[in-house]
């Protein structure tokens, strides 16, 4: 394979709108279940149409999908169940080729217990400095080396039967790489070139905080301060060396990075690290005018003494959908928000999931778009049977897990599962139909047409910060350029403020020409 020519960075991704494709949920191109690589091909033209910048993908590299992707056992191959690696470069090609840039995730935390990395450290081979492995406390060996949880619930550590443990943040089939040995930090800067080459202009960064262990591997105590494996300051010469690399090709990142120290998050997007990072307290916020306010006014206070761009995600592959969320009575981000059963007006949710999508659009920096979100898709019951996050497994069965997130996008009301392709790996609820992206494309009112005419619409809004405007309580309102965004999160309707047109509406306006509740416009001043 020729090597091709390496992007260029020309600022595209400090206003992009970039686009996430779980890939096992988003189009079937051979009919056997599982979303592929052929299928997200043949879906390039709607990719186009909506108007994103690029898109990020899942994991697309060969797994035992212990963790949808996220235990991967190498990263130079595609798995058999998504296609090939010829097919990944056709379709970085082809998406370029549309104006579409390509973002791939990286996982540098853990690795699969299948990569050969792992399993020679099994058989006794030098691979074990590779990862941590420790023995046990208790007289003989029998309890865990030191207290540290995974994230999915339980110890984060398996015992051997040679009696050591391993550390694995996460699932136990996801043994953690000890980033301390040179060689893994080679090995990573060799991915981000590989993929580099293949035009990828982009990676996503999991669990960005996470790599780095203190080297005792201590208790997590109260008050522990630093954290001993959550950002560690040795973290930040990890990214320098991979930014040298990315710098290289153009190309760049962004992080996954759950800090709640602004200072300290603010030190992964210096110039020579990081580009940007996700930004989950927007995410995080309920339906509430004031807590959201103050959210997107400290989100660009803290991106602003390193110049990087704001982030704005509303929903992700990990997150309850946003339609579902904010119909709850509660709608603030917190796990525990998905208990079965919990009821939930669609109609409020899809409602206010349309002014949000507004607000988000209308705010300075990078918007990502989690696939089916412009389709208006709620969170999915998952029979318990057919449950696969390893989430559901480990908390006993009292968290559903993310299943209801990823399930299968609808492209075709009538055709056999919404025009997904074969029989969905998860099972399509009821009505799915109703959602197809077909349908809604034909209907002026729909989400789809709203999402394709926001992003069209997005630079009326110019590159500046928003100017609050004054606003009746619960009514959120700000300038950027000669445009104004106003969204009404209060109990009443409200009047709009001077303007001399009305760009966009997320809902029609009511007799007296205000601004219902849950709804939010564009205008142009």
């Amino acid at each position: 394979m020729g090597q091709p020519t390496p992007a260029t960075d020309d600022g595209w991704w400090r206003s992009a709108v970039i686009y996430q494709v779980y890939v096992r949920s988003f189009a079937d191109g051979d009919g056997d279940g599982t979303g592929d690589l052929a299928g997200v091909r043949a879906r390039l033209p709607y990719l186009a149409e909506l108007g994103v910048d690029a898109l990020w993908f899942n994991p697309w590299y060969r797994s035992p999908m212990k963790d949808g992707g996220y235990d991967v056992a190498d990263y130079r191959a595609v798995d058999p169940a998504f296609g090939t690696l010829a097919e990944a470069e056709k379709l970085i090609a082809e998406a370029r080729g549309l104006g579409i840039r390509t973002l791939v995730d990286i996982v540098p935390n853990h690795v699969s217990d299948q990569h050969p990395w792992f399993r020679a450290a099994l058989a006794g081979g030098p691979e074990r400095e590779l990862f941590h492995f420790r023995p046990g406390r208790g007289e003989h060996g029998e309890l865990p080396p030191n207290d540290w949880q995974s994230e999915f619930g339980g110890p984060a550590w398996t015992r051997l039967p040679d009696g050591d443990w391993y550390l694995h943040l996460f699932a136990p089939e996801q043994p953690d790489l000890n980033w301390a040995h040179p060689a893994v930090r080679q090995e990573h800067e060799d991915i981000l070139r590989f993929w580099f080459e293949r035009g990828v202009a982009g990676v996503r960064i999991d669990s960005a905080a996470l790599l780095v262990k203190h080297p005792e591997l201590p208790d997590v105590t109260e008050g522990r301060d630093p954290h001993p494996y959550v950002d560690r300051d040795e973290l930040h010469d990890v990214y320098r060396a991979w930014r040298a690399v990315a710098d290289e090709y153009g190309a760049v990142f962004v992080g996954e990075v759950w800090l709640p120290d602004a200072e300290r998050f603010a030190r992964y997007l210096r110039p020579d690290e990081l580009h940007t990072a996700f930004n989950f307290s927007f995410m995080s916020c309920p339906w509430d005018a004031a807590r959201l306010r103050r959210s997107i006014d400290d989100t660009l206070a803290e991106h602003a003494p390193v110049g990087a761009p704001a982030t704005w995600v509303l929903c992700n592959h990990d997150v309850t959908r946003t339609v579902t969320r904010y119909g709850r009575a509660d709608t603030g981000f917190d796990f525990a928000t998905k208990a079965f059963g919990t009821p939930t007006d669609l109609a409020l949710g899809t409602c206010r999931a349309r002014a949000a999508a507004l607000l988000s659009l209308a705010l300075p920096g990078v918007v990502y778009v989690y696939q089916g979100e412009e389709l208006g898709l709620p969170e999915a019951d998952i029979p318990l049977d057919r449950i696969e996050d390893p989430m559901h497994a480990r908390s006993g069965g009292t968290d559903p897990g993310r299943d209801g997130c990823r399930v299968p996008l609808p492209w075709a009301a009538g055709e056999p599962h919404a025009g997904f392709g074969g029989e969905p790996w998860l099972p399509q609820p009821d009505g799915w139909a109703a959602y197809a992206a077909d349908r809604q494309a034909e209907d002026p009112g729909s989400m789809l047409r709203l999402y394709r005419e926001a992003v069209r619409l997005r630079p009326v809004f110019g590159d500046g910060p928003p100017t609050w405007l004054p606003a009746p309580d619960g009514v959120l309102a700000f300038a950027r350029a000669d445009a104004l965004c106003v969204v009404n999160l209060s109990d009443t309707p409200v009047d709009l403020p001077a303007h001399s047109e009305l760009l966009l509406a997320g809902g029609p306006l009511d007799t007296a020409g205000r601004l219902p509740r849950d709804t939010a416009v564009w205008l142009r001043a």
